[in-house]
């Protein structure tokens, strides 16, 4: 067993301290990775402090920590597609069954029997628990590990593996390119993050917020438009405009004002999770035959294909990059959304 350091919490309160714990031997198919950046994603908070304890249950001491690179220090003799000193990022799972519909199809996010989750999950054998990148090494699997293409500063890499996969994906499947018109709602970590994608992708990009306070800032991201949502006379000239709107807020909000600003067999996808389900007025969608989609993260295939592209267009996450000491101050501000956009902790510091 390899013996490693990380950052855990043990209940509730989110207070996180270190915490020795053993990975696993590398394998004949195994990677290990030296991780130097892990991104703080607000899944990492929800669940840290057991807030979606119905859906996913805290499992407690919980090592967080899904938006991972570092690099390769050691590699299994079957592995063909890392060798040592490459960069390699893990996502949100690090492994799946293979065998059902979904793995079959490239979409293990979806996988019939369950994912293995990057933390507060287990391994495939649902006895040996999963610890994130919170800490200083990883085990994984290379089918599951993603390669990374950068010179370099790494820290606006890490979050690719979750806030990048979860915009691009929705971005690519619906075909967002040119001539096309996107709206982006919230100028969070997610959010950030789809601006500068659908931008790449040649779409006009217009950002819908409740904070006036960020429409420079949305500019420098390269956002077209801004609209400030709490006026609705800001919206009204809006109406059937947009070719697809993907909404990132975790908030509890209204969707339907722009379910009414998707134009004709436009969509509005959705990639936050709020507390409350939403209120659906049918006839908006029925009227311009409208859809609504949900979407998770991406498979293996896809969040590979995200950071090629990522990497071709040069497109990284803007981040404030900490060491692990600050976590819990870091969890505070990003609640009060006090971060421009995404905290990436230094492991290296570690």
């Amino acid at each position: 067993m390899i013996q490693t350091k990380g950052y855990a919490t043990h209940d509730p309160s989110a207070t996180f301290s270190p915490f020795e714990f053993e990975r696993r031997d590398v394998g004949p198919n195994d990677i290990l990775i030296d991780i130097e950046y892990a991104g703080i994603c607000h899944s990492d908070i929800h669940l840290a402090k057991d807030e979606w304890h119905d859906l996913m249950p805290a499992m407690y001491p919980m090592v967080p920590g899904h938006e991972i690179v570092g690099r390769v220090t050691q590699v299994g003799d079957a592995v063909t597609k890392f060798s040592v000193g490459d960069v390699a990022g893990i996502g949100c799972f690090i492994d799946s069954c293979r065998e059902c519909v979904a793995c079959g199809f490239g979409v293990e996010q979806y996988c019939m029997n369950g994912m293995a989750m990057t933390y507060n999950g287990t391994e495939m054998d649902r006895t040996t628990p999963t610890y994130g990148g919170y800490s200083k090494h990883y085990v994984i699997d290379e089918n599951y590990a993603l390669k990374v293409t950068a010179d370099g500063d790494l820290s606006g890499v890490a979050p690719l593996l979750c806030a990048g996969i979860t915009t691009y994906s929705p971005l690519k499947k619906f075909g967002v390119g040119p001539g096309q018109r996107v709206g982006v709602v919230g100028l969070g970590g997610l959010g950030h993050m789809a601006v500068k994608i659908a931008k790449a992708m040649g779409a006009e990009v217009t950002v819908f917020s409740t904070s006036p306070g960020k429409a420079e800032d949305a500019g420098k991201l390269g956002a077209d438009n801004f609209v400030v949502t709490s006026d609705p006379e800001n919206l009204a000239p809006l109406a059937n405009s947009f070719n697809l709107i993907i909404d990132t807020v975790s908030a509890n909000h209204d969707l339907n004002p722009y379910i009414n600003m998707v134009g004709l067999n436009g969509v509005l996808v959705v990639v936050g999770m709020p507390e409350l389900p939403a209120t659906i007025h049918q006839a908006s969608l029925i009227m311009g035959n409208k859809s609504i989609a949900g979407s998770l993260i991406g498979g293996i295939a896809e969040t590979q294909e995200m950071l090629d592209f990522c990497a071709e267009h040069g497109v990284v996450a803007d981040v404030e990059v900490i060491s692990p000491d600050r976590i819990e101050e870091a969890y505070d501000r990003t609640i009060k959304a006090d971060v421009r956009y995404r905290f990436v902790i230094d492991m290296g510091r570690a």
